[in-house]
């Protein structure tokens, strides 16, 4: 094995790659990619290292070509990860942080027979934690959220697409939005911002509901695309929340002031929500727990990533999976979300929604990692950026205390990261169990 220490210096001279952060010595080094007919599979290194400058991957291969490719800089961050597995760091692609306020005692009521849209029905679910985030400050939803986001990063998670969507008024919308954007900061995870006004019908608006659409179309989404508060809009579509027509409409006035486009579809029931997000070409669709064999070809041909969510199913009770293994065998680029959120799915373990994977949607685990790292990436357009070893991509790194790729997944309900380094900086050691705040 070569040590970078052990290089002679006229051979450090010759090398062509500078580095200021070097994880060497990697049991497995994992490095998730593209093939020639875009089909995603990782690169498995043995006895591997990494390479970093500046915040970006500069270079990664085996310990035994290192020599002839990089030159560690004067005062470069070494560290040996013999023994373990490196690598991207999670990219979560379906998360609700901003609420204020839990749902626990909906929990027990569901453990006792009810039904998620019952609760719904009665003024629960979304409902509810809208009440809750309106009396709320952004003070108070910051703090809130900043624990969560410490959860995110010490389980491995380095980027999460955010949605508002507790808020439902013009005012506490972009409330949420802006506690997003302040987040991103004050916490060294990214936030990719996306606007979700069109979650459920709040309150005020229960029989005045196309006032509330028009509300959506006309003042919060121009509003929220002035002030650039958020990447992507997305919808709830299903039958006790928006229809497919109204979708469209919501979704064609964020297309048209600039926003990219994303779907909750397919949830509950074959509603239509896939279909809709092939015919806009939508970045994603999420959930897709109903979407038929005719919609994933569809969503093929669209170029529209599927995000499965099987945290959601697992926690509300529910047996139908999402059909990962057809959509995988079809050739779709399948993406893996906690959808953390205080109602359906209270985690923010995206190792467990691999475990889950495994198990329920008969994903291996080669792709349940492609789906939490390259394909999760894609499905936040963040392809080639993030989710990968590429030159140039962010320099975001796990170091799993495991022995191989295969074992995460099986090992589950435990916290197995031993490091989670951010844009070339260490920012959570488990030894130290402790997490540096401040953007990085």
């Amino acid at each position: 094995m070569t040590d970078f220490q052990t290089i002679p210096q006229e051979t450090r001279n010759n090398i062509l790659l500078d580095a200021d952060l070097l994880i060497i010595h990697a049991n497995q080094l994992l490095a998730p990619k593209l093939d020639r007919f875009n089909h995603g599979r990782i690169e498995i290194i043995e006895d591997g290292y990494v390479a970093a400058l500046g915040g970006k991957i500069v270079g990664y291969g085996s310990m035994a070509t290192m020599a002839n490719e990089i030159r560690p800089t004067k005062n470069a961050r070494v560290i040996n990860a013999k023994n373990r597995v490196v690598a991207p760091g999670f990219v979560d692609p379906h998360t609700h942080p901003i609420f204020f306020g839990t749902r626990e005692t909906e929990f027990v009521m569901r453990c006792q027979g009810k039904t998620y849209r019952e609760l719904a029905e009665e003024g629960g679910g979304i409902r509810f934690s809208v009440r809750q985030l309106r009396a709320a400050s952004k003070e108070q939803l910051i703090e809130h959220a900043l624990s969560h986001l410490d959860r995110f990063i010490s389980l491995g998670t380095t980027t999460i697409e955010a949605k508002s969507g507790y808020g439902l008024s013009l005012k506490d919308e972009i409330k949420s939005l802006e506690v997003i954007r302040e987040l991103n900061q004050l916490h060294p995870i990214d936030l990719i911002p996306t606007f979700l006004g069109a979650h459920e019908i709040p309150d005020e608006y229960r029989n005045r509901r196309e006032q509330y659409i028009e509300l959506i179309i006309n003042e919060m989404i121009p509003q929220v695309a002035e002030q650039r508060l958020a990447e992507f809009c997305d919808i709830f579509c299903e039958a006790h929340v928006f229809d497919l027509n109204e979708s469209e409409r919501i979704l064609t006035a964020a297309l048209d002031h600039g926003l990219k486009i994303k779907i909750h579809a397919d949830q509950l029931s074959a509603f239509g929500g896939a279909a809709l997000a092939a015919k806009l070409k939508a970045i994603s669709a999420d959930h897709l727990d109903y979407v038929s064999p005719t919609d994933m070809e569809r969503l093929k041909l669209a170029g529209t990533i599927p995000v499965l969510l099987p945290g959601a199913v697992f926690f509300l009770g529910q047996f139908r999976y999402a059909p990962a293994r057809q959509m995988i065998d079809t050739g779709l680029p399948v993406a893996l979300a906690t959808d953390f959120n205080p109602g359906s799915c209270m985690t923010e373990s995206l190792p467990m929604m691999m475990t889950l994977g495994c198990i329920y949607m008969k994903m291996l685990p080669e792709e349940v990692w492609l789906a939490t790292t390259l394909q999760a990436a894609r499905a936040v357009d963040r392809a080639g950026t993030l989710g990968c070893l590429e030159a140039g991509s962010a320099a975001d790194l796990v170091i799993w205390n495991i022995p191989n790729y295969q074992y995460l997944p099986y090992h589950f309900g435990v916290n197995l990261v031993d490091q989670v380094i951010k844009n070339g900086i260490p920012v959570w050691h488990q030894n130290q169990n402790q997490l540096m705040r401040g953007k990085v």
